[in-house]
């Protein structure tokens, strides 16, 4: 497996957020997830986009941080926010969310972001799952679905 940093408007990136919106909108019956990201946010150093790419060079698994600072929805100055982390289905239970997720909180860490935050949903159990195991624990809510009952937020310490 290859782990490649890549522009958040990439074809790849784009062909991976079109399905984990499809999942999203599979899960919930919403459309998808309606929060704004633009390629901008995942410009280093205020951000990565990472995707794993398989032995036959195939796209399968994507996930970034942008940076996040004091801003009335609920974030804190030196904030990282995880999104779009995902893995198709075929390549599931392999490992690349949790290697994915190491690193992103490893690029996050040597920026000087203070924690990594996240938001998902009860719909997502091993999303859930994935990072509890990882160390992250319930923070109060932000970001756009904060009203949701639906949501869950995590936070974890990016302190060395």
């Amino acid at each position: 497996m290859i782990i490649r940093r890549v522009a958040f408007d990439h074809p790849d990136a784009v062909k991976l957020n079109d399905e984990v919106q499809a999942e999203y909108h599979e899960r919930y019956g919403d459309g998808g997830d309606a929060t704004v990201l633009a390629p901008a946010d995942f410009d280093p150093p205020r951000g990565v986009y990472l995707i794993a790419y398989d032995e036959l060079d195939r796209p399968v698994a994507t996930g970034g941080w942008r940076s996040q600072d004091e801003n009335g929805e609920g974030n804190r100055d030196g904030d990282a926010e995880l999104k779009r982390m995902f893995v198709v289905r075929q390549a599931r239970g392999r490992g690349l969310a949790r290697r994915i997720l190491a690193e992103l909180e490893e690029d996050a860490r040597a920026a000087g972001r203070l924690r990594m935050v996240l938001e998902t949903g009860t719909q997502q159990p091993e999303a859930i799952a994935l990072y509890t195991s990882s160390g992250y624990e319930p923070c109060a809510k932000f970001g756009y679905y904060r009203f949701h009952e639906a949501s869950r937020c995590y936070a974890k310490p990016l302190s060395s």
